[in-house]
């Protein structure tokens, strides 16, 4: 078996590896900021290490040019588009379930909560 393979091979299981644990991460959390920081990673290292496997098993031609600019283009814009997502989630006033308050204690007053959807919204945006 050629290195090439081989090393490409490892790289793309251990990209799908990546994005395994992420999917069963997504499942596990149960609230955005954490959901948003594993699709964060899913994305970042799951795709690039697949791409970098990619470029490893078709040399250097110019699909692997492209591999590579997929790659940059990745790194760059997911972290910044995952943290545009949670700042506007954090400015508009979305709060985790049992956040920790100031004093170090969990706050598990909102998680036995349920949200009334049967209702329709009044004009001023209010239930």
């Amino acid at each position: 078996m050629d290195w090439q393979i081989l090393i490409s091979n490892i790289l793309l299981v251990i990209g799908l590896i990546f994005m395994v644990f992420g999917v069963i991460g997504l499942f596990r959390f149960r609230d955005f900021y954490p959901r948003i920081l594993m699709a964060s990673k899913i994305d970042t290292v799951g795709m690039t290490t697949l791409l970098l496997g990619l470029a490893v098993r078709h040399g250097f031609t110019f699909f692997t040019a492209k591999l590579v600019l997929m790659m940059v283009i990745i790194i760059i814009l997911n972290p910044l588009v995952a943290h545009i997502m949670v700042r506007s989630a954090y400015l508009s006033g979305y709060d985790l379930k049992g956040e920790i308050t100031g004093d170090g204690e969990r706050d598990t007053s909102c998680e036995d909560e349920a949200e009334d959807y049967s209702r329709p919204f009044d004009a001023k945006g209010g239930n």
